[in-house]
């Protein structure tokens, strides 16, 4: 049996290969995922690692007590306290630092890496004895010694197309600031690697814009020879102010540091996944398909075997063999292209604003485990149900046709647990339509009913195929007897062609789904917008802790073309457990900028200790115009009774609740400050030059965004737009699978009617025709998945956005039949290519010689 299943492995050399290339793609993404993440982590341990190996540890402030000013939580450390640390036994060495953040700008005028503060780290360039600093080798220039001057790393540089003696415009945390570059450095710190930008200013500049004149924001410590770090640590602590500073070694800080840009980048290592997911559950119906059709065609060599002593389990254990032998053979291929997908990944994934670290690959044993488990583990299981059939075929069968149609019982059978999955999972989906709120327990509950749903189809696929390529047939028999035997041959085994479709149906379902919701998402933001937001520009700051300067703000009111300038401060709300944001306004100056639509009370009502809410708002904390809710304005402050002076339907410009400017503003992250201004301009204009005039009138500080209506609408569907890149991957690699399905079915489907086709070949039909049927009977096949695919992402699409009908008032279905026509399109083109080798086999057949074969 072991001798027969080695030969039946390598009789079909072609068949062997593309059953071996779906299960290796499958392999190849989760092997090349898991490689990536190992190697991504590996790289930020070592640049983090390497950039505090020189320090054991390192002495940083601690939190102030509540009340306490910003300005005195370095107040601890000075000169002072660095002299006293170079006391203390063990110390080899003492650096103290001055570490902030600061956004520059490229040469171009465009934000490096804005809006992401922990990539944008900035420094003081703090020389040793030898007047230099260990951390940040000097590679051109010299280092900064004015107020005028920076310094940057070469990743910088690069990014920002800058040259020694550039003017860098810049910001920290408020005003725009120009240096004059004078030297670039190179540094090992992980956050720079990743993807980040370095500032250097001389120490005097640095304590100005992170700390107070004087004083540090760390003080770095080195060990003397055979000193043990945590010993070190301790000594330390003891010299230390106990309710002011803190020590800890340099080991962990590298250790905390990797973890938080790990954690912050971690989203990259889930995209691929996915698509290793999507890859082996349709591949694995491409596997069942080719056991399925191979025991079909073994019928009478099994019965055969049977009638001359082979049992059952020796019939199922020939079966699994082949599949394992042909699952270790796709894990080892799947392995070695893993390994390729591993090293190209930091490439793909990387962005402008995010660059993954390079280094070299960690291959570790849960890599190795994946590749065996998910190429052997899937084929061995999608063999396992025609390994089963198989064993069941009595020695009698020997002389019978091998094609043998299901029971009538097994259809019943198939036939009620379709319907019953059908009607659960639609069932599922129709309840929640009633629903109308996105809450995460609804979306997983939408989630499971598209699931179940797709599975019902999947189980009712052979069923639906003979009256759905019935009715498609009746295109292809407008091409005469060949579209008629191409329609027949579709239907001659519905499971085998339900089983082909199937996998081109997932991906067609994936991407009509989420096609039809990324486009009435876009459509109800766009109308959300409008309906919101009465100002032609919005100019933001990239988090509430940060403001814009009052100067900048006048400057903007006075810029030609604009006929107004509303200034929007925004703070935190906290309520009965919950964070919810707040914008300052001031009541008479905000209409027409603000588009503000009250279900009850009224703006006008404004004022000290009074609110205003959205109706999510109001829902959740049960309240209601004239009720009264306790709340805590900005970050520290106790909870207080706010009057509810009005209810306004949801606003995303508005945030969660309204408060009076003076009254966010004493209470915001930046006090005094604003966060937002809302532009209106003459005419409603909206052009280049005017956003140029803005940008002009902020000093193009690179931490604030000028954005128009259009753009605003984008970045609120910046998620949805990457999701829908991602579906159109699936989808190609759906595509790709379902064709080797396609080409697989074909062929051996060629290979069963080799009399057949003699037959034809024989009475008239020339090779042209014997070609045209081959690939009409792809394009039906095609046509079904489709079919199927279409209609599950669609009532899916429309189950799931009826909750976002709940988040967003203006939601509404709309289908982009532009992106559907172009998916059907694809779907047929990929039938008749894929059709194209075994209908050039089939029509290569001699009709003598393909009648004389048995």
């Amino acid at each position: 049996m072991l001798r027969t299943a080695l030969r039946n492995l390598l009789a079909h050399k072609a068949r062997l290969a593309m059953t071996v290339l779906a299960v290796c793609l499958g392999v190849a993404f989760v092997c090349g995922t898991l490689v990536f993440a190992d190697s991504s982590a590996a790289a930020y341990r070592a640049a983090a690692s390497k950039s505090f190996a020189d320090i054991a540890v390192t002495v940083t402030p601690k939190d102030p007590p509540p009340g306490t000013a910003a300005n005195q939580r370095s107040g601890a450390l000075d000169d002072a306290l660095a002299r006293k640390l170079a006391t203390v036994p063990g110390v080899a060495a003492v650096r103290p630092s001055v570490d902030g953040s600061a956004v520059l700008n490229a040469a171009d005028g465009a934000p490096l890496r804005a809006g992401k503060a922990w990539a944008n780290p900035a420094a003081a360039y703090v020389p040793g004895a030898d007047g230099k600093d260990s951390r940040y080798p000097l590679v051109k220039g010299h280092a900064p010694a004015s107020g005028d001057e920076i310094a940057v790393d070469t990743g910088t540089a690069a990014a920002g197309r800058f040259v020694l003696g550039d003017t860098i415009t810049l910001a920290t945390d408020g005003p725009v600031m120009t240096k004059r570059l004078v030297g670039i450095v190179s540094t090992k710190d992980s956050r720079v690697t990743a993807g980040g930008t370095l500032a250097l200013f001389d120490r005097a500049t640095a304590q100005h814009l992170f700390s107070t004149p004087g004083h540090y924001t760390g003080i770095d410590l080195s060990a003397a020879p055979g000193v043990d770090a945590f010993e070190l640590s301790r000594r330390v602590g003891d010299v230390l102010p106990a309710d002011r500073a803190e020590a800890i070694t340099g080991s962990a800080q590298a250790s905390q540091q990797a973890i938080l840009v790990d954690t912050l980048t971690r989203g990259y290592t889930k995209l691929p996944m996915v698509f290793a997911g999507v890859s082996l559950f349709i591949g694995s119906f491409l596997v069942v398909n080719t056991f399925t059709m191979v025991v079909t065609r073994r019928t009478r060599e099994i019965a055969l075997l049977r009638a001359i002593g082979a049992d059952r389990r020796q019939v199922v254990r020939s079966v699994l063999v082949e599949a394992f032998l042909l699952g270790l053979v796709a894990s080892a291929a799947g392995f070695l292209l893993g390994l390729g997908i591993a090293a190209a990944l930091p490439d793909v994934l990387s962005t402008g604003a995010d660059t993954l670290p390079h280094g070299p690959l960690v291959v570790g044993p849960r890599a190795v485990v994946a590749a065996l488990a998910v190429g052997v583990g899937v084929t061995v299981l999608a063999a396992w149900l025609p390994s089963r059939r198989a064993a069941k075929v009595a020695p009698i069968e020997a002389l019978h046709s091998a094609e043998q149609p299901p029971s009538a019982a097994r259809s019943r059978v198939r036939a009620a647990v379709g319907a019953a999955l059908l009607v659960l999972g639609a069932g599922l989906l129709i309840s929640l339509s009633g629903a109308k709120d996105a809450s995460e327990a609804n979306l997983r509950s939408a989630m499971l009913g598209c699931a179940v749903l797709v599975v019902a189809v999947i189980v009712l696929a052979p069923l639906l195929a003979a009256p759905l390529i019935r009715a498609a047939g009746r295109l292809t028999t407008r091409f005469g007897v060949t579209g008629l035997l191409a329609r027949e041959n579709a239907l001659r085994d519905p499971r085998r062609t339900a089983a082909t479709a199937v996998t081109l149906m997932i991906s067609t379902a994936l991407v009509a789904g989420l096609a039809v919701i990324g486009d009435s998402t876009g459509q109800a933001l766009d109308r959300q917008a409008a309906a919101g937001l009465g100002a032609d520009y919005v100019i933001s700051t990239p988090t509430s802790t940060t403001g814009i300067d009052p100067a900048a703000a006048r400057r903007v009111a006075g810029t030609a073309g604009v006929r107004g300038a509303v200034e929007v401060a925004d703070s935190t709300l906290f309520t009965g457990g919950h964070v919810r944001q707040i914008s300052g306004v001031d009541p008479g100056s905000v209409d027409g900028a603000l588009k503000l639509d009250f279900v009850s009370g009224s703006l006008a009502d404004l004022g000290p200790g009074r609110i205003a809410v959205s109706s999510t708002t109001a829902r959740e904390q049960g309240v209601s115009t004239g009720a009264t809710i306790n709340a805590g304005l900005g970050r520290g402050q106790d909870l207080k009774p706010y009057t509810v002076v009005g209810v306004y339907r949801d606003n995303p410009i508005a945030h969660d609740a309204l408060g009076t400017r003076s009254e966010v503003q004493q209470n915001s992250f930046k006090p005094g400050s604003v966060q937002r201004i809302l532009v209106r301009t003459d005419g409603g204009a909206v052009s280049k030059s005017t956003e140029d005039r803005l940008r002009t009138a902020v000093g193009n500080n690179p931490l604030l965004k000028v954005q128009d209506r259009k753009e605003l609408v984008h970045a609120a569907a910046g998620a949805m737009g990457n999701l829908l890149t991602l579906m159109y991957g699936l989808l190609a690699i759906g595509v790709l699978i379902s064709s080797l399905g396609i080409v697989n079915t074909l062929a051996m489907s060629v290979a069963e009617r080799t009399r057949e086709i003699g037959v034809l070949r024989a009475i008239g039909m020339d090779r042209a025709g014997v070609r045209r049927m081959i690939r009409l009977e792809a394009v039906t096949v095609a046509a079904f998945g489709t079919l199927l695919g279409v209609a599950v992402g669609l009532f899916g699409a429309w189950a799931v956005g009826a909750l976002a009908n709940g988040a967003m008032s203006q939601y509404s279905l709309a289908l982009p039949w532009g992106t559907l026509l172009l998916v059907c399109l694809l779907s047929l083109t990929i039938g008749a290519v894929a059709a194209a080798l075994p209908a050039r086999r089939a029509a290569a057949l001699s009709p003598l010689e393909a009648v004389a074969r048995t």
